[in-house]
């Protein structure tokens, strides 16, 4: 449902399970969030894209480029 939330932990070398322990949230709160079943808090949101050095809206597949605003 997120690729490119995929794609950066992927890069950075992270598994679902490490970036899930990075982001203070259980693996089962992760993979929901991936699967669309509940929404990611903005806060989260925020948290990754500090983390991925990248913006919100890429993130959420909303931006065409990694660093669009």
């Amino acid at each position: 449902m997120f690729p490119n939330i995929d794609a950066e932990r992927a890069r950075l070398g992270l598994s679902r399970v490490q970036l899930a322990k990075h982001l203070n949230v259980s693996v089962s709160t992760f993979k929901n969030w991936m699967h669309g079943r509940t929404e990611i808090p903005a806060s989260k949101v925020v948290e990754m894209a500090k983390l991925f050095n990248c913006s919100t809206d890429y993130l959420l597949g909303l931006g065409i480029s990694k660093d669009s605003a």
